[in-house]
């Protein structure tokens, strides 16, 4: 088939470009024709709350990527629409997590329509947004009428989909990011980061939001049972919200000499050693979707605490490859405080290796195909 993914890719950066560029990857490995059209501007610069939309990461080998959707300007969607309705593409494949995209992408795809012969399916990471803003659901209302189908990632998100249209939609878990390297022993990657390979290390990791949750893991740091364990804390990522909040907890609990902030951008070249280095996956959100670290951990084969919130419960079997808790400061600080139990977790290599299978690439783009037909 001849297929274009609409949504971020090179030299945008984070989890969407990601993600875009591994299953471009793979639809190729099966044999499709695949190109990606990214966006030329993404948010506008006071939009967007980070340092910069842009990685310095050499661009993806054997991908055709055209950066040509420019967010804002409607002059530009009706080109970049006319451009793909001549295409005559097969298949399109098209992200929406942000009602924001909503007008350009709805009108992009109004115009492919009029070919009669394009089929379009939407991976729908989010449908109801984490941080609400005045017009989404009229934004997405736009967008979603030139659907054909939809995958969510999330029952959750499914769930929100079914107050907005009954079109075809299908539940697909969210695939392994397999793409950052193999494995590094925790000598090696502790090595890399400057850090001491016989300390025990919790990982916060992602572009830290309020959603997420840092402020709920901070406070359980705060614990004295964590301090007595010799339990420190790495937070790896940038910061999308105010920072102070977090220095703030930081300083009330006296927690400098226990917590390791790497919060620059982390290329992809570097996100291993993170995860290698670290001996727990911490997802202390408030409230969520799906999230795409947990897919990272299962990589690396790294067990996860997680909040009982939105889709994390549906990958993170509680008991199984970590435990699922409350999104509170204590109940996170006992989960945690569980882990380092000895025997808590029988058989939890052998578990984390059968859960990952689970989530492969192949199976994914079978549901994507499975949900258009």
């Amino acid at each position: 088939m001849n297929v274009a993914i609409i949504g971020p890719a090179h030299p945008l950066r984070g989890g969407l470009a990601t993600f875009n560029q591994r299953l471009a990857e793979e639809l190729q490995l099966a044999g499709h024709e695949v190109c990606i059209y990214s966006y030329s501007l993404q948010y506008p610069s006071f939009l967007f709350p980070g340092t910069s939309q842009y990685t310095s990461d050499p661009a993806p080998a054997g991908l055709k990527i055209h950066t040509v959707i420019n967010s804002v300007n409607p002059f530009n969607w009706f080109s970049v629409g006319a451009r793909m309705r001549k295409a005559h593409h097969d298949l399109i494949i098209v992200r929406y997590w942000l009602p924001f995209m909503g007008p350009a992408l709805g009108t992009i795809l109004r115009i492919v329509r009029r070919n009669k012969h394009t089929r379009i399916l939407c991976i729908a990471d989010n449908v109801i947004p984490h941080e609400k803003r005045p017009g989404d659901t009229v934004f997405t209302q736009y967008f979603l009428k030139p659907i054909h189908a939809f995958v969510t990632m999330s029952k959750d998100v499914l769930q929100d989909l079914r107050t907005f249209t009954d079109k075809p939609a299908t539940f697909a878990p969210h695939p392994l990011y397999d793409n950052f390297g193999a494995l590094l022993s925790k000598e090696e990657a502790c090595r890399a980061l400057g850090l001491a390979p016989t300390e025990k290390y919790l990982l916060f990791f992602g572009f830290i939001r309020k959603y997420k949750g840092l402020d709920i893991l901070l406070e359980a740091m705060g614990d004295e049972r964590l301090k007595t364990a010799g339990i420190k804390l790495i937070v790896a990522g940038e910061f999308y919200t105010d920072r102070q909040v977090y220095d703030d907890l930081i300083d009330k609990y006296q927690l400098r000499d226990r917590i390791h902030l790497f919060t620059d951008f982390i290329p992809d070249s570097e996100v291993r050693r993170y995860f290698c280095a670290s001996d727990l996956v911490v997802l202390p959100y408030h409230n969520a979707t799906q999230s795409g670290i947990s897919q990272v951990a299962y990589h690396f084969e790294k067990p996860m605490v997680v909040s009982n919130v939105g889709g994390l419960p549906e990958v993170v079997p509680d008991g199984k490859v970590g435990f699922v808790t409350e999104p509170d400061p204590a109940a996170i600080a006992n989960a945690i405080l569980k882990f380092f139990e000895p025997h808590s977790l029988p058989g939890l290599q052998e578990n984390l290796v059968a859960e990952k299978a689970k989530y492969s690439w192949a199976t994914f783009t079978e549901s994507l195909f499975g949900a258009i037909s």
